[in-house]
């Protein structure tokens, strides 16, 4: 009995990395086989681009951020976005040596923020990580709760132990990250939260896929628990974005590169692209200001366009957020 996986680290099974060389080799090798024969558009034409960012206007100046599991992908892009918008960012993940890496780069760049190894499914850990960020910087104005992990295999085949892997990191992580951050904001009465939900539907994903319909059903309960207490709730669902948690360990830039043009135009009905980490982030980012002010209870799907949160034409395996 095999099963595929997907750790923080992005390693995905034998059978994903197959296809994705396989359709990376037929995109990086189209443009030389197209005076010979027909090749698909979509392996030929270019890709649309990500948008430019704006430049950072100091939205979050003296506000309090904190995110977890923000050492890679869309958790390292939004720490650093939000540190380019003025806020003291505090944040969490399990390994280290990236954590103070991201901590550095924030610091490089003239933003505050402070990496704390934090597993959120230990809740000793996860309380200690918020206590010591609200001690640190004197608020908790935002919260990202972002940590998660994505698993792959057959119901019937997917072990326990992997099974409630996924669903306490991703789901009890989330909750017990809302538990300890809740009593701060309600203390000032005002606070904005954001968690990682997913529209993801695939062959192989029912543990990720329950884990983040969960995130967004929390998401509509407590909204309406803390809405009259000035606190907002919502929940991103990025589409399929450009991290490890996609990305094949050792894969070559190359071929990596064909494969995403070849996923793309198959995949995201508009924008025909993964997206950015940091177009994810400006999301966030986005979301917590108060132009978003009267939003809460929704899950704001950011994926490129018409089903692009989920999967239409994948290779088996193949892990998506």
């Amino acid at each position: 009995m095999t099963h595929d996986t997907e750790h923080e680290s992005g390693r995905p099974g034998r059978r994903s990395r197959r296809a994705v060389l396989g359709l990376a080799a037929a995109a990086a090798g189209a443009a030389s086989l197209a005076g010979a024969v027909a090749v698909p558009p979509y392996l030929t034409s270019p890709p649309t681009r990500p948008a430019p960012a704006a430049a950072p206007r100091g939205r979050f100046t003296g506000k309090v951020v904190l995110i977890t599991g923000a050492t890679s992908g869309i958790g390292e892009a939004t720490a650093k976005a939000f540190a380019a918008e003025g806020a003291k960012v505090g944040f969490c993940g399990r390994r280290v040596e990236e954590g103070r890496r991201v901590e550095s780069e924030i610091r490089a760049a003239g933003g505050t923020g402070v990496y704390t190894r934090a597993d959120v499914r230990d809740a000793t850990q996860l309380k200690r990580f918020v206590d010591d960020t609200v001690t640190r910087f004197g608020a908790l104005d935002v919260a990202f709760n972002n940590a998660g992990i994505s698993r792959t295999a057959p119901l019937h085949e997917m072990p326990l132990d992997v099974w409630e892997d996924v669903q306490n990191t991703n789901v009890r992580g989330v909750y017990l990250a809302i538990r300890y951050e809740v009593p701060y904001m309600l203390e000032a009465g005002r606070g904005v939260i954001i968690c990682t939900a997913s529209e993801s539907r695939r062959p192989q994903g029912g543990a990720y896929t329950a884990s983040k319909q969960a995130i967004k059903g929390i998401v509509d309960a407590a909204a309406l628990d803390y809405g009259p207490q000035g606190i907002r709730l919502n929940a991103i669902a990025p589409g399929t974005t450009d991290t490890a948690l996609v990305r094949p360990p050792g894969l070559p830039d190359t071929l990596w590169e064909g494969f995403k043009r070849a996923w793309g135009p198959l995949n995201v009905g508009a924008l025909q692209r993964m997206a950015t980490p940091e177009e994810i982030a400006r999301a966030v980012v986005a979301m917590a200001t108060d132009e978003f002010g009267y939003m809460t209870g929704s899950t704001v799907l950011v994926g490129g366009g018409p089903f692009g949160g989920g999967i239409m034409h994948m290779p088996p395996g193949f892990p998506s957020r």
